[in-house]
């Protein structure tokens, strides 16, 4: 059963069933059950008295005993092994003194079950064992010489049902224990969940907005470049520079409102399809337009990819050629897709050579290890033996298990 304080608001407990399983705090006293158990160990004491004529009478010792422990009970999440034993010796003296008996167990049993709850249970049980030695001592050998006069020894019925009942009690005590540290487990489990789920989201956002703008802004940068230099020298081809910049920028900033949406609205479905192998002309189109000739080639029979292994191929083989256009001179770049044994294998190759700086570092080839790793695949990247730079993937045809 969940519990909800207004729409909208996430499901919970209900109330009850968290006052059950769980103690009050320890900066907090239990005013409310403490006093419940003081009103019924008067009250219940002293209507008993009524039917236990040969018991000594209530007075105000008695009554004081038979408030003491439940006065002791205000501290039993403050300090619960002090508690479970002192309540214990509170019921103690009161019998040793002859009193009637009546509810003063109640005191006790509360104690020793705030000690197990709070995780001190060889206290509680230790302290249950006292008063249970201290019953059988008082009730079968002290009576002789303890009030009132002339008394009997105590029925062996009346103290087994007596410790049936405190057992019960503690027993009932464990099991909420364990319950509680059983929430308690699954709580902090639902915490580290999500912890992991938002630590994977937030790269999932960051490895799309490095594929997006590091791609879009390699065109850009390429293209900017090209318009400034034939921009006296040769205006139309500047003018088509532009028109490359103004077009791609458009399409970057698709890409990231998209990715954007989707982190504004959580769970909610995307406006636009993610990209894929089937945008791969229109990716081609793209390097062109920065100056780099793509061409491209299947092997085998072309079968559809889960939507996480076709988005993880489209930025693999994008960020490769980002690359080629970012870290080497070549103008010509090759992709080969290999659909064969249940994997689709990618090779992007590229002439080089390097321009500018080294190829094989930076966050662009960690994104691609990242990607093909979620979805059960590999990515492998470095210099070609006859000079430029390879990037090879396999991904699974199929969406891989998770592990029983």
């Amino acid at each position: 059963m969940t519990w909800h304080t207004a729409p909208g608001d996430e499901p919970r407990e209900p109330p009850w069933r968290r006052w059950l399983t769980m103690p009050p705090p320890a900066a907090r006293l239990p005013w409310l059950s403490s006093g419940a158990v003081l009103l019924i160990q008067l009250a219940g004491s002293h209507f008993a008295a009524e039917n236990q004529p040969d018991r000594v009478a209530l007075d105000t010792a008695g009554r004081a005993l038979l408030a003491a422990g439940p006065l002791l009970l205000l501290l039993r999440y403050r300090y619960p092994r002090l508690t479970a034993f002192a309540t214990t010796a509170a019921v103690l003296a009161y019998l040793a003194a002859g009193y009637p008996y009546g509810p003063v167990f109640l005191s006790a049993i509360a104690g020793c079950a705030a000690a197990v709850l709070t995780g001190h249970r060889r206290s509680a049980w230790t302290a249950m064992g006292v008063l249970w030695t201290g019953l059988l001592l008082t009730g079968h050998w002290l009576y002789r010489w303890l009030p009132p006069g002339g008394d009997t020894p105590a029925s062996w019925q009346d103290d087994a049902g007596n410790a049936a009942w405190a057992a019960a009690a503690l027993a009932g005590a464990e099991l909420l224990r364990v319950r509680r540290e059983q929430r308690e487990r699954e709580r902090r489990a639902r915490a580290e969940a999500e912890r992991r789920r938002a630590d994977e989201e937030r790269l999932r956002i960051a490895r799309e907005l490095h594929d997006v703008l590091a791609h879009s802004m390699s065109v850009i940068n390429v293209q900017a470049g090209v318009g400034l230099a034939l921009l006296d020298s040769d205006p139309d081809q500047a003018r088509t520079a532009l028109t490359t910049i103004k077009a791609a920028s458009r399409e970057a900033l698709g890409e990231v409102r998209q990715v954007l949406d989707a982190l504004r609205t959580p769970g909610a479905a995307p406006r636009a399809p993610a990209p894929g192998l089937r945008q791969l002309p229109q990716l081609a189109d793209q390097a062109a337009r920065a100056g780099l000739h793509v061409e491209t080639k299947t092997l085998g029979e072309p079968s559809p990819l889960p939507p996480g292994a076709d988005l993880a191929a489209f930025r693999i083989i994008q960020e490769a050629l980002t690359n080629t256009v970012r870290h080497s001179a070549a103008r010509t770049a090759r992709v080969r897709l290999h659909y064969t044994g249940g994997h689709l294998g990618i090779r992007v190759d590229d002439d080089g050579p390097a321009a500018g700086g080294t190829t094989g570092g930076g966050n662009g080839l960690i994104g691609m290890r990242e990607r093909a790793a979620a979805c059960g695949g590999t990515v492998t990247a470095g210099p070609r033996p006859g000079g430029g730079f390879r990037v090879t993937a396999r991904l699974p045809l199929t969406t891989p298990r998770e592990n029983p």
